[in-house]
């Protein structure tokens, strides 16, 4: 079940079965913001997202990301990825 695509959202919703994830959400809630922008070329005005989110918001981007999955999986009991 898709319970929409907000990580700030989908982890206020897993915080009600591991707290845990409200000090998650913290970190990682600026993800939110790269959704509609990054897949609209007219999603920010002005300009394109190709000129906005350059290879540092990227990786950086990246890093949030990896962090929660790898999170979830321990909280999960699953191994550790490799980057």
């Amino acid at each position: 079940m898709v319970t929409g695509h907000s990580v700030t959202a989908l982890t206020t919703w897993a915080e009600e079965y591991d707290s845990g994830f409200a000090a998650l959400r913290d970190e990682i809630a600026i993800l939110d913001g790269y959704y509609i922008p990054t897949h609209y070329p007219n999603g920010i005005p002005d300009s394109i997202p190709a000129k906005v989110y350059t290879g540092k918001p990227a990786q950086e981007a990246v890093a949030l990301a990896r962090k929660a999955i790898e999170f979830i999986r321990q909280r999960l009991g699953l191994q550790a990825t490799t980057p």
